[in-house]
């Protein structure tokens, strides 16, 4: 399902005809063309490495132990973690590239192994790309029926530096060819964000993105955007079972906050008795680092199913009451947050099956949690 090499080079390259060009595929050269048409098309391009600082990689923890590999674990933990958590890993959820320009115009070319939909996610979610310029949404690139994807946007109509921002798929992997800007175009390091350390989220699909329309309406990206803060997405679809080899992967991370947001895959007892051990290995690392535990938001089915109920309540009651065992022997630093606060029964058009947010539910989620967030990490509160 996925390929054996996920390497890529990167570069800028530069054309006296017309362009920059930030080339991400295997082997990737001099693009051949004309003069005219595409921007990945203009020839006597040169490259600049992954390193380079002025374009940022955001999202993916250990970039830096693997520069060339687009995926949320390091090689390394391959055979401790599940098969299910490794074939995740792979696609990039959360990750982002970041720069500044005063290009006009911006050119992408990537490729996409398995451009497959699900039937309750769209083909943009799960395979493309979202553009962002200075904050605000622009435009999104997705794959045909051959997993290629170009697309050419036009940045600007004035030349003048803007902040970029292109989200990467939930929940496919990708090979990353090239970002084309135009010839003499300046590019620089995005601006720094409200703090130097991301906020990690483990969990579920839930987590991961599913079943966001956009890549960057997952609940992680609205909240990336509201707190002007990093983030890191570990939610690992259908296999967010708290398992240790993954907890102690999640404690390796240098984190403004963590956030456990698993509450949907394990059963209650799987649950209970995963929580203390995931947070014992957190703390282990992070004594102060502050931690939130959601519990289960509202599925409708629970309307017409007692089990379904009782094990969501079961699951809710072990978290708040873990927390607060936990606070009131002194770990101050964590907090429960209800999920009732992220999704409630009154918001139930949030929801795309019955069970995964759709991009309205995941703007709910994400309004649930920011006070909460905010409040961990001492941020003014939201202006209305």
């Amino acid at each position: 399902m996925f390929p054996k090499d996920r390497r890529f080079g990167w570069g800028v390259f530069a054309s006296a005809a017309c362009m920059m060009v930030l080339f991400l595929g295997p082997g990737a050269g001099p693009a051949r063309g004309a003069s005219e048409g595409p921007l990945w098309e203009v020839p006597r391009a040169r490259s600049l490495s992954l390193v380079d600082e002025s374009v940022q990689v955001a999202g993916l923890a250990w970039l830096r132990e693997e520069p060339s590999v687009l995926r949320r674990l390091p090689a390394r933990m391959k055979d401790r973690v599940s098969p299910a958590v490794w074939g995740l890993a792979q696609h990039p959820s959360g990750a982002r590239i970041r720069f500044r320009t005063d290009s006009l115009r911006l050119g992408l070319v990537a490729k996409n192994p398995d451009a497959s939909t699900m039937h309750h996610m769209t083909s943009v979610g799960q395979n493309g790309f979202d553009l962002y310029v200075d904050g605000q949404y622009r435009s999104s690139a997705w794959p045909d029926a051959k997993g290629l994807i170009q697309r050419e946007w036009t940045l600007s109509e004035d030349r003048r530096m803007r902040e970029v921002t292109l989200y990467l798929p939930l929940y496919k992997a990708v090979t990353l060819e090239r970002l084309v800007l135009e010839s003499g175009a300046a590019l620089s390091m995005p601006t720094p964000l409200a703090r130097p350390r991301p906020v990690v989220f483990y969990g579920s699909s839930i987590t991961q993105g599913g079943c966001a329309e956009n890549p960057g309406l997952s609940y992680t990206a609205i909240l990336g955007r509201s707190l002007n803060l990093d983030f890191i997405n570990l939610g690992f679809s259908g296999a967010g079972l708290g398992e240790p080899a993954v907890a102690e992967a999640v404690s390796e991370i240098e984190a403004e906050a963590f956030v456990l947001d698993y509450w949907a895959n394990p059963s209650p007892e799987v649950y209970r008795d995963t929580l203390p051990g995931f947070v014992d290995t957190l703390r282990r690392r992070h004594p102060r680092t502050p931690i939130l535990v959601t519990g289960p938001f509202w599925f409708p089915a629970e309307a017409g199913s007692t089990s379904l109920h009782v094990q969501q309540e079961g699951k809710r009651k072990t978290a708040r009451d873990f927390v607060a065992a936990r606070r009131k022997a002194g770990d101050r630093a964590i907090t429960f947050v209800d999920g009732l606060q992220m999704l409630s029964p009154s918001q139930g058009s949030g929801l795309v099956d019955g069970v995964h947010p759709n991009s309205l539910g995941f703007q709910h989620c994400a309004d649930g949690l920011e006070p909460h967030l905010r409040q961990a990490l001492r941020l003014p509160a939201k202006r209305r």
